[in-house]
């Protein structure tokens, strides 16, 4: 080890462990406590094992500067960009500013996914066998930067390695930076705080800083002086050898307060006009000898400042020696004289993004000009996707705007709001929003609140606040306006009722349909047009989902782009369902937008879980989660998810206390969606478990609560068999009755295949509990079973044999009860649906005699469907038992009728169950 890093050995040899282990280092300490030379001596020990080494080192200055840090890290992996997916790399594209400015504005969220996968690609690098990202100083970098690298890190460690030092007075009482110590990373992270170095130590470092070698006293006392940080020591050495003759033994050293004082006495013992020089450069964004150049400054003025090892240029470059001296050089510079050098710092430069920095720094009283160069900044930054720094110029362009220019005022005051939507900092766009919204009038006022609508929505705010901001905003617009029909469609996807809902949708499709600016938000209106209008009972018109489809592109609105996926699996059509969301769901990775992912995540879970792909829904529904714990999105929908899989399992224990926990918070927060979920869940937990009186009333409630909202067509809740079921357990026909006209007027306005099986299960049910004969609804229930294909449902598929099967056996038709039992059992057991399986295994024992299937089938009938039980195709049978493919053909319809079963894996799973014998 070098003796960069003196007296610093242990703990530099602890974090090359953590760091060779994948657990994320922080290096933390007060300033000047020595962490940059302990990052310096690490990454040289990475690149001496051949890792590769990204790394930046943000500077107080350049925490104004959009993707500075990023675009420094990110550098040596430019080559990779052009990999990317197109939106990826558009945001890289505009972060290392290697192409064309991007047409529309970039989602920060979108440079976040891009960092991780350029990231993930690099790891894959035969060439280097680990890859350290490095950032010395985390806390100056720019916000983009920042969020950038979190979303990054968080999901790849420990397949890299992170190493990041931070100012803390007191270490370990601070946050860590890039979120290290949240979740799984935080459970690995090491925090290495760097303590005050021994009169040992800091005899090489002051040697090495001073050249000189102190005496021992003298040194001991500037060691306890500076309480054995390295910098402060260095600065009261240097101070003392200023000095005409070293101090006397006893005799007081150089005053030295503060460490900032200690610096500022250095400048003001600079000539002036270093002094001017130094201050240009603390003040600068990215200080270079050019740019001092065009503000008049030589360089040699610099001369004097680095003898003194306050500033080092390297080339073009200039850098401070430490971050402690540009902030207490800024620190020092008085108000009027700052003013003058950040006008003058604006009035040479050459960056325009630059030029408008320094002139928000510097005006204080209105200057349209100015006002416009800030905004054309702004507007530049917020298509890099740098929204946050995007909204402070955009409230420094509307400071600096004309008195009597009220529509630039009023733009930019809005577009400062939206930006910090964008970014996701809900709480100042809801700020911003509120101000803007008492400031402005007119159309600006119901821009303002209408976005303040969309941040309450955003944010999962109660729902009220979401449709009172959105009509309070309807009341500002002008009547019949383009804005007006904006308003409409929010308030469609605001209100839950559908009559409202509805009648706002139509309300913005009259106002947008001849707005080409206004497509997207048109085509979300007709899709909600479109979803209310069969919400509410009407007949589903199925044009405007085609038009809708039509108009929206390759990006569909937020605001309605799930409608087609849930309108598809309301009516069992998984598969087009889930080729929608998988499709979006792949744009919202793609740019980073968690909030979506979590959306679509729980949607698709909901899809899978009815279409009997539990595997696959409960991954989606874990992944889910993980973003929701992450994001802080409400977790009302994977929870309840997460409850209706595992009664479906068969652990109801664990769904009955979701159930309980979601009626209670719905309760809590009078949110009648929430109830409706969570009480149809309560349902059929309780049915499951047997409680057939309890899963009544949940029912029950669940009804009284969609007619409540006027919900004639509740989409995502097929309740009404469950509901019939309960109540027949019960003993409760009446209700049963009317809840079978229920489900029939459903069937009637748009039948399904849910619907066709959950129909015909009602009516064997009902029949029975009515002591009439089931036999004509048992035939009813056989052709409404044979008519849903085995892949469409197969939970309730399975269910309609199980009932089926009670139904035989009350008829005393025991072969038939069995059989359909025994093939009932063997699809829950497929499906791994563990509760209905033992019920059905014991339903059939109540039959009495010996299992039927398969050994009612024939010999040859035997083989065959031994043989497709085992994956073996109709070929390879009739090649096998010598018969013809026809002959197999015929065998297998046989089995398939006796068995009960209409595909190969459910063959497959009586088979592996049944004591099969010839």
């Amino acid at each position: 080890m070098s003796g960069a890093a003196v007296g610093r050995d242990v703990l530099v040899d602890r974090a090359r462990r953590s760091l060779d282990e994948g657990r994320p280092v922080l290096v933390e300490g007060p300033a000047g406590i020595g962490k940059t030379v302990v990052h310096r001596e690490l990454l040289g020990a990475a690149r001496r094992a051949g890792w590769l080494v990204l790394g930046c080192a943000p500077t107080e200055a350049e925490s104004a500067l959009p993707f500075a840090a990023l675009a420094d890290l990110l550098d040596p992996l430019a080559g990779r960009v052009p990999e990317l997916p197109a939106p990826q790399r558009a945001a890289l594209a505009g972060v290392l500013l290697t192409g064309d400015a991007p047409g529309q504005p970039i989602d920060e969220r979108t440079v976040g996914a891009a960092t991780r996968c350029v990231l993930e690609a690099a790891t894959a690098d035969p060439a280097a066998p680990r890859l350290l990202v490095a950032v010395d100083d985390a806390p100056w970098l720019d916000p983009p930067s920042e969020r950038a690298l979190r979303f990054a890190v968080r999901r790849l460690v420990p397949r890299i390695a992170v190493l990041v030092t931070a100012r803390a007075d007191r270490p370990g009482s601070d946050p860590a930076p890039l979120g290290l110590d949240h979740g799984a990373t935080g459970a690995r992270l090491d925090r290495i705080a760097l303590g005050p170095l021994g009169v040992g130590a800091l005899h090489h470092v002051l040697r090495t800083e001073t050249g000189t070698a102190l005496p021992r006293p003298l040194l001991v006392r500037i060691a306890a002086e500076a309480g054995g940080n390295p910098l402060l020591a260095i600065e009261l050495a240097r101070a003392v050898l200023r000095l005409p003759q070293l101090p006397a033994p006893g005799a007081d050293l150089p005053a030295a307060p503060s460490l900032r004082q200690l610096v500022a006495d250095r400048v003001a013992a600079l000539p002036p006009d270093t002094r001017h020089a130094v201050r240009l450069a603390a003040l600068s964004g990215v200080p270079t000898l050019a740019g001092l150049a065009r503000a008049g400054v030589p360089a040699a003025a610099l001369d004097a400042a680095e003898e003194a090892g306050l500033v080092a240029v390297r080339g073009d470059a200039i850098g401070f020696a430490h971050p402690v001296y540009a902030a207490a050089v800024r620190a020092d510079v008085p108000s009027g004289v700052r003013g003058r050098l950040h006008r003058l710092l604006a009035d040479t430069t050459l960056d325009p993004d630059e030029r408008a920095r320094q002139l928000a720094r510097c005006l204080t009283g209105p200057d349209p000009a100015a006002a416009a160069e800030i905004a054309a900044a702004a507007a530049r930054q917020r298509s890099r996707g740098a929204p946050e720094t995007a909204a402070g110029l955009y409230d420094s362009a509307a400071r600096l705007a004309a008195p009597g220019a009220t529509a630039e005022h009023a733009r930019w005051r809005l577009a400062a709001a939206a930006c910090r939507n964008d970014c996701g900092d809900y709480s100042a766009a809801r700020t911003a929003a509120d101000r803007a919204a008492e400031e402005l009038t007119g159309p600006a006022s119901a821009e303002a609140l209408l976005l303040r609508a969309v941040v309450a929505w955003s944010a999962d705010e109660p729902a009220e606040a979401a449709w009172t901001a959105a009509e309070a905003a309807l009341a500002s617009a002008p009547a019949g306006s383009t804005l007006a029909g904006r308003i409409h469609a929010h308030l469609s996807l605001f209100r839950d009722a559908p009559d409202t809902a509805r009648r706002h949708a139509e309300a913005a499709v009259a106002l947008l349909a001849d707005s080409p600016d206004d497509r997207p938000v048109y085509a979300a209106a007709l899709l909600l047009l479109f979803f209310n209008a069969v919400r509410a009972g009407l007949p589903a018109r199925t044009e405007l989902l085609a038009r809708a489809l039509e108009l929206e592109g390759a990006e569909p609105s937020w605001l309605a782009g799930t409608v087609p996926a849930i309108w598809w699996r309301s009516v069992d059509e998984h598969g087009r369902a889930r080729d929608r969301l998988h499709r979006m769901l792949a744009r919202a990775v793609a740019r980073g937008d968690e909030p979506s992912q979590h959306e679509l995540l729980c949607h698709l879970g909901e899809t899978e879980l009815l279409a009997g792909r539990w595997t696959d829904a409960a991954a989606h529904i874990a992944d889910a989660r993980e973003l929701g714990e992450q994001y802080g999105t409400d977790s009302a929908g994977e929870h309840w998810l997460e409850g209706l899989l595992l009664a479906h399992r068969g652990r109801l224990p664990e769904a009955d206390r979701i159930a309980a926990e979601g009626l209670r918070r719905a309760a809590e927060l009078d949110d009648r969606w929430r109830r409706r979920i969570y009480a149809q869940l309560a349902g059929f937990v309780a049915l499951s478990a047997g409680r057939m009186a309890v899963a009544a009333q949940h029912y029950g409630e669940l009804a009284v609560t969609v007619d409540e909202l006027g919900l004639v067509e509740p989409l995502a809740q097929r309740f009404e068999p469950d509901w019939l079921e309960a109540c027949v357990g019960a003993g409760d026909l009446t209700t049963a009755e009317a809840a079978l006209d229920r489900l029939a007027n459903r069937h009637r306005r748009l039948p399904r295949p849910w619907t066709t099986l959950g129909l015909a299960r009602s009516r064997v049910l009902l029949a029975g509990a009515l002591g009439r004969d089931p036999s004509g609804a048992l035939a009813e229930l056989a052709a409404a079973r044979a008519a849903v294909p085995a892949d469409v449902l197969p939970l309730d598929r399975a269910r309609c044999l199980l009932v089926a099967g009670v139904a035989y056996r009350r008829l005393r038709r025991r072969r038939d009860a069995r059989e359909a039992l025994t093939a009932a059992a063997a699809e829950f057991d497929a499906l791994g649906a563990a509760a209905l399986a033992a019920r059905a295994r014991a339903e059939a024992d109540r039959t009495g005699g010996r299992p039927p299937a398969p050994r009612q089938l024939t010999g040859t009938e035997l083989e065959v469907a031994r043989l497709a039980a085992a994956g073996r195709t109709n070929r390879v049978i009739a090649d096998t038992l010598f018969i013809s493919p026809k002959t197999v053909e015929a065998n297998l319809a046989r089995v398939y009728r006796k068995l009960g079963v209409a595909s190969r894996a459910e063959l497959g799973a009586v088979m592996a169950r049944a004591d099969v014998e010839g």
